[in-house]
């Protein structure tokens, strides 16, 4: 059980400070939305009178240009400060009140990867420049607003001479980024904090190994702390992904089968899925492209979609956190006890929507994992 809950709204442009008290007190609802691939985003809501000057002053701050807007905020939970989300404001919506009842205005908004994507830079050169190296260029523009890169190196290393072939960008800084993360088989995403006004920007392998979360009980009488879970399985997601490389040696293209063994995505389940496409015509290339690819690169690649398509088990539910006792985080582990034999162990925390309101916080969250029957022996509480 939680002694305290407290939430701080800090808000301006480009740097964020500490919302006056008349703001914060006019603050009815918080949804944040946050995902562990796609970028996250945030609702407000606040409960304005229609001759208060809080409503001119959001409509004023909502109509400026994206990249001065920025929002974070920061629930502390037993003295523990977590933020949950660092973006900027992209557009308002304002519902006037009826017979003398206050307006409701809705602020909406996306993390900071919305500032990645408004301009494009095509055709921008990066000579003799590897894929961490342009990832790197591209994140330092946004040093100002305290993005902290985490770049991960990639096995790959086919740096072009300058004489034969240049790389140039292609689109906006998120799309490019998210290009070189694709085409070495890793992904990007920007997680707020850990301190208010920074924010960490990865770009490497999915993790899914690490620390365990609290675990979330269910159906244990005083120690259930879960509103409510729902599991599913589905057998036909499981797919063995199938690449074509072009041997040079003996001028023909050869297919290899990449099973989903990944160190840093090992089972959670002991019995997983059997996959789909095992005889033809199923088992066939999920890219028509990778023939003209490395056998490095094409396996990189493959491993991450063989990854992916081996989620056969999702866990949907929701939880208190004044009864879980903390904030559930997305892209870590978290333990399930009391669902059954099949169900019971560890589980990777995939999205969580945070929702606050006065005297209420709650989350909804969705759990995966590649496997039925736990491959823990016991998960800690």
């Amino acid at each position: 059980m939680l002694d305290s809950v407290q939430l701080t709204l800090m808000m301006g442009p480009i740097i964020a400070v500490p919302v006056p008290a008349t703001v914060l007190e006019s603050l009815a609802e918080v949804e944040v939305n946050i995902y562990d691939l796609e970028p996250s985003g945030f609702k407000l809501t606040f409960s304005i009178a229609k001759q208060s000057p809080l409503q001119l002053l959001f409509l004023l701050t909502g109509g400026m240009p994206l990249l001065f807007m920025r929002c974070i905020l920061v629930v502390t939970v037993n003295g523990v400060a977590n933020v949950l989300i660092d973006g900027v404001i992209t557009r308002n919506d304002i519902a006037p009140g009826d017979k003398g009842s206050n307006s409701t205005l809705s602020l909406y908004g996306r993390d900071l990867t919305a500032l990645m994507d408004q301009s494009k830079w095509s055709g921008f050169p990066f000579p003799a420049c590897a894929r961490e190296a342009r990832v790197a260029a591209m994140l330092a523009k946004y040093a100002f607003f305290g993005v902290l890169p985490a770049i991960i190196p990639s096995i790959l290393f086919d740096i072009s001479l300058p004489i034969e072939a240049i790389p140039a960008q292609q689109g906006t800084d998120l799309q490019y980024i998210r290009q070189l993360a694709e085409e070495v088989g890793y992904v990007f995403y920007i997680a707020a904090g850990p301190a208010p006004g920074t924010s960490t920007a990865y770009w490497g392998p999915q993790v899914k190994v690490g620390p365990v979360q609290p675990a979330l009980n269910t159906d244990m009488d005083a120690y259930t702390n879960v509103e409510s879970l729902h599991f599913n399985f589905d057998q036909e997601k499981s797919k063995i992904p199938l690449v074509y490389t072009y041997i040079e040696q003996i001028g023909t293209s050869i297919p290899i089968p990449i099973p989903p063994v990944n160190p840093l995505d090992p089972p959670l389940g002991a019995i997983p899925p059997i996959p789909t496409n095992l005889l033809p015509p199923d088992l066939t290339s999920f890219r028509d492209d990778f023939s003209k690819l490395s056998v490095a690169q094409a396996t990189m690649m493959a491993l991450a979609a063989g990854a992916a398509s081996s989620e056969a088990v999702t866990c949907e539910g929701s939880l208190d956190v004044t009864r879980y006792g903390g904030v559930l985080s997305a892209r870590k582990l978290v333990g399930v006890r009391g669902a059954g034999y099949a169900f019971d162990g560890l589980y990777y925390v995939k999205s969580v929507t945070h929702k606050i309101k006065r005297g209420e916080y709650k989350q909804d969250f969705t759990l995966t994992r590649n496997g039925l029957v736990s491959t823990v022996q016991t998960v800690s509480p």
